[in-house]
């Protein structure tokens, strides 16, 4: 049984999210590399961003120009102890703002409705009240 596509575009929001949390109180790509566990853990998000990507090219729901992330993702796995924190940096400032956005607006225009997954990913996170925030919040943006 595949998984409904809906679920992957959750997992990068709220991947995403996790992701401005571990990185707000970094001004630089030197201090957020040696900050071990928001790095690690930044890592590991971006890992799932690429994942559902990936699951979501594949499924034609995005276009071949997302093929970046998963590429992206691919570094990041395979890449180990050679990962530019500068890279990594940029991307999250730059490029992930402008991927979110694109999702948003896709999900917007398309009318796709995430009551019922975002219903789930509360049962699934409900032992923790950032992610249930998040998902409030993104519930009501994505109503407007």
């Amino acid at each position: 049984m595949c998984r409904d596509y809906r679920f992957y575009l959750v997992d990068i929001f709220i991947a995403y999210d996790k992701i401005k949390r571990y990185t707000q109180k970094f001004d630089n790509a030197n201090d957020f590399l040696y900050s071990e566990l928001e790095w690690d853990a930044t890592i590991r998000e971006f890992e799932i961003i690429g994942e559902a990507t990936n699951f979501l090219l594949k499924n034609n729901f995005l276009d071949s120009k997302h093929r970046i992330i998963v590429d992206f993702r691919n570094k990041i796995i395979h890449g180990y102890f050679g990962i530019d924190e500068i890279i990594v940096w940029d991307v999250i400032q730059n490029f992930l703002p402008e991927f979110i956005n694109e999702l948003e607006n896709i999900i917007k225009n398309e009318d796709i409705n995430l009551t019922d997954v975002i219903k789930n990913a509360k049962k699934d996170f409900s032992f923790n009240k950032k992610v249930i925030e998040f998902l409030e919040d993104f519930e009501y943006r994505i109503r407007k």
